[in-house]
């Protein structure tokens, strides 16, 4: 039945109605010839075909008819490094994640605007034909928005990616500054918080007042967190070739040698459902009772996981820890190139990677995880990732033929590109579809 059924738009402009051989809500079972309707940005009706009013099929709303598609909400890529989209293939996958990092610095440090801009753009565009409708990019060139929230109808959150271990820079100088520009930020669709990068290149007083002003101001921020082994064996053993290297380059190492990297990032006071830690791929028994019941959330990131031959994911140990896991692609830097393969920012290819990994996990839980658990962790829920009353009309539609108990199946391993997305009652894919 309809969630909604007694809503009357104003009169003022026309709802639309978009039919499909299987409406399939994230957070509820799939509807067998279902309609969405849509009214402005906003999603007012979701029920099958049959229970849409007749006055709205007959003239009152705009009716367009998918046929034989999917209908669903567009994914939230819950990781993303839109600046490194034009990295795309640089470098075969490294022995160990500590070689990766100076070239990656390296090629960074002969970038200029233009090229950063580009990049992210180029990203931005696949996104969007690959069913992405909001994503949470890192931003390591500030300068750039809100240039290029303008060049998408993406929707966009910045976190705005903060270091300062190279620079030796004051952390409140470095945190001062991210948060003028924050302020500075207006925009309908897109917004910006904060990133400090990871552990080991940002100090603890930088990752404590983080975590001090994101309490203050309700904000949500990110960190790369437990990463690697070698990154744990810095943190947690004082050693290693992360340890050598950073304290080469002048890195104060003294926080080292005092528990895991989540615990270190848990000392600052980085936890808590504000708090996004992405990967955390290594971590020790004490971890997983720090934890449970923070309400925090993990973003995995199948291919980047796989790029760089970590340790399996510890999905089972986080979603028993009542961890809210989601998805996202990482960045074209670390996706594994094979022959003249084009790489593509499509969080699809994501989700059949952890499919393969993980063939004990439903395809519904993984359809979660790239919807509704992203909202969750950004504090979007029920406003993205959803199709339920009052939601923004943020949808995509792909083809199907088949069973409708079989939807999250098929979603999970679509091959191409979506032949219809929509966001905030807007089309941005799909000219087949519009109609006049």
């Amino acid at each position: 039945m309809a969630d909604h059924l007694s809503y009357q738009p104003p009169g003022d402009g026309r709802p639309l109605v978009l039919r499909a051989r299987v409406v399939l809500p994230a957070a509820k079972p799939p509807i067998e010839d279902g309609a969405i309707l849509v009214f402005r940005d906003r999603i007012v009706v979701v029920a099958a075909w049959k229970d849409i009013p007749g006055e709205l099929k007959s003239g009152t709303a705009k009716i367009i008819d998918l046929g034989d598609a999917i209908l669903m909400p567009g994914l939230v890529n819950a990781h993303c490094h839109l600046d490194y989209t034009g990295m795309a293939g640089l470098w075969p996958p490294p022995k160990k994640f500590t070689e990766w990092i100076p070239r990656m610095l390296a090629a960074k440090a002969e970038w200029s605007y233009s090229d950063y801009a580009r990049s992210w753009i180029q990203g931005a565009k696949m996104l969007e034909r690959s069913g992405t409708t909001t994503v949470a990019d890192i931003e390591a060139a500030p300068e750039l928005l809100p240039d290029v929230w303008d060049s998408t109808a993406l929707r966009v959150v910045s976190f705005l990616e903060l270091t300062g271990i190279r620079s030796k820079r004051d952390p409140k100088e470095i945190l001062g500054e991210a948060i003028d520009k924050i302020d500075s930020l207006a925009h309908p669709r897109c917004s910006a918080s904060l990133s400090p990068h990871a552990p080991y290149s940002t100090s603890p007083e930088l990752l404590r007042l983080c975590a001090q002003i994101g309490r203050e101001k309700n904000l949500r921020f990110v960190a790369h967190v437990a990463e690697s082994e070698q990154e744990f064996e810095m943190f947690a053993h004082a050693r290693g070739e992360m340890f050598d290297w950073l304290k080469r380059n002048g890195r104060d190492n003294s926080d080292c040698g005092l528990g895991s990297p989540f615990q270190h990032v848990e000392r600052a006071g980085l936890s808590g459902e504000n708090f996004i830690a992405i990967h955390a791929n290594y971590l020790d028994e004490a971890d997983f009772g720090l934890i449970a019941g923070k309400k925090l959330s993990v973003v995995h990131c199948p291919r980047s996981h796989e790029y760089f031959n970590h340790q399996p994911f510890p999905l089972e140990r986080l979603l028993a820890a009542h961890v809210n896991v989601c998805l996202g692609t990482d960045s074209l830097a670390t996706v594994t190139k094979h022959d003249k393969e084009e790489l593509e920012l499509n969080l699809f290819q994501d989700m059949q990677l952890f499919a393969r990994k993980n063939p004990a996990v439903q395809p519904q839980t993984i359809l979660k995880m790239v919807t509704i658990n992203g909202a969750l962790a950004f504090g979007m829920k029920g406003k993205i990732g959803d199709l339920t009353v009052g939601a923004f009309a943020d949808l995509i539609a792909i083809p199907f033929t088949g069973k409708t108990s079989d939807a999250a199946e098929a979603v999970v391993h679509f091959p191409g590109h979506v032949r219809a997305s929509m966001i905030g009652g807007r089309w941005i894919v799909g000219d087949d579809v519009k109609g006049p």
